[in-house]
């Protein structure tokens, strides 16, 4: 038998998942701004791979991240930070979930529509 986890394990491994997902995209963008110091055509070579879907769809996807990663931090903090947050729990894990999607489904049309 599989250890399958409750909601709460996921809300955790994705926390940390976005949590990386982000750090890592801070540190590509401070590497691609630094280009500036070496012209604007090498700046310019290297954002132009921003331009291609493929790209701007993980910009959607790092788009998910942050929210995710921000309204999780602030669910964590309202259960740290008030008495009965706890109890209110499992009700912020239901409403990120039915939110989430359909905020990502705006973003994306948002920063997609120019793209297809």
């Amino acid at each position: 038998m599989f250890y399958r986890g409750q909601i709460g394990q996921w809300a955790w491994l994705l926390h940390r998942v976005s949590g990386a997902a982000v750090a890592l995209f801070l540190f590509v963008h401070i590497l691609d701004t630094a280009l500036v110091g070496f012209g604007p055509a090498a700046y310019n070579m290297v954002t132009s791979v921003y331009h291609n879907t493929f790209v701007r769809i993980l910009e959607v996807l790092l788009v998910g991240a942050v929210f995710y990663h921000g309204a999780n931090g602030v669910r964590l903090m309202v259960i740290d930070f008030w008495p009965k947050g706890i109890s209110y729990n499992r009700a912020m894990m239901v409403g990120g979930l039915v939110l989430f999607p359909i905020v990502m489904v705006v973003v994306a049309y948002v920063m997609l529509r120019t793209s297809f």
